[in-house]
């Protein structure tokens, strides 16, 4: 079962016009939760999130999506599909009609609840992805339905027998991994992208950064990362709002240490 702006239906009974502009100009934002024991992880921060972006792309919020609103119709969706744990996807994108410019800014909703997967691994490979590069613009930091090259991104590291890639700017610089964020390690500093690199605003990247400020054995730089620092680092770990935190262990001929990675992710999970 989905929910269509309130409706609970069949998956096979949902009825999306060609004329939906997610499908023709990708006109949409999405939220990825994580719900566990019927439980929302860190609703707020999703919910306040969706809306500053969709003032960003201008689009017209009903006065009735309330935070309140949000959690109700994500749950009645886990609960219609018989679930506890789940991955929840709620998409938001402008109603039919129009070209570029739209006929209207008022939005419809797509809540998908699916039972939740989780595969960390203890042999995790990354690589750069240098066949394309996220501009960035304010606009790469916010959650669209344009992901070209996360898609091009996830098909090499298939044909590569990789289990992540890492894309870069248009300055040679690190932005995050084609499916969240990442973190570098470096002794007791620890250096993420900065937002101003085109990086996703990630929920789990700023609890982390959260859990490190008010940490008093590392220090953390938010800043420009050259792919050359990879071979430097002494630990890489990745983060998105479904695994948490998943430690990489290799890179080119890097074999990396995950001491410090499973440590934060142990006061990650104790925050959740």
């Amino acid at each position: 079962m989905i929910n269509l702006n309130g409706t609970l239906i069949n998956n096979l009974d949902a009825n999306l016009t060609f004329e939906n502009r997610a499908f023709k100009y990708g006109d949409a934002l999405f939220e990825t939760l994580k719900i566990t024991d019927s439980k929302i992880h860190f609703l707020e921060d999703h919910y306040f999130r969706l809306m500053a972006s969709m003032r960003m792309l201008r689009m017209e919020i009903p006065l009735n999506f309330t935070m309140e609103f949000f959690e109700e119709e994500i749950l009645k969706t886990v609960k219609a599909n018989n679930l506890t744990d789940s991955r929840v996807r709620c998409t938001v994108y402008r109603v039919d009609g129009g070209l570029y410019n739209p006929a209207s800014n008022k939005i419809e909703y797509l809540v998908e609840a699916k039972e939740l997967i989780l595969n960390l691994k203890n042999d995790y490979t990354i690589e750069l992805f240098k066949d394309y590069y996220v501009y960035s613009g304010i606009l790469s930091t916010v959650k669209t339905t344009n992901k070209i090259i996360n898609v091009l991104a996830a098909i090499f590291a298939e044909e590569n027998e990789l289990d992540n890639c890492v894309l870069l700017n248009e300055k040679r610089n690190i932005v995050e991994v084609l499916n969240g964020t990442i973190f570098l390690v470096f002794g007791n500093t620890i250096k993420t992208p900065a937002i101003s690199q085109g990086c996703i605003k990630g929920i789990i990247r700023k609890k982390i950064i959260e859990i490190i400020l008010n940490n008093t054995t590392y220090t953390l730089e938010e800043t420009e990362i050259s792919p050359f620092e990879l071979q430097k680092a002494d630990e890489v770990f990745i983060t998105n709002a479904i695994i948490g935190i998943q430690p990489v262990n290799f890179y080119k001929k890097m074999v990396y240490k995950t001491a410090v990675s499973n440590e934060i992710k142990n006061m990650l999970d104790k925050l959740i």
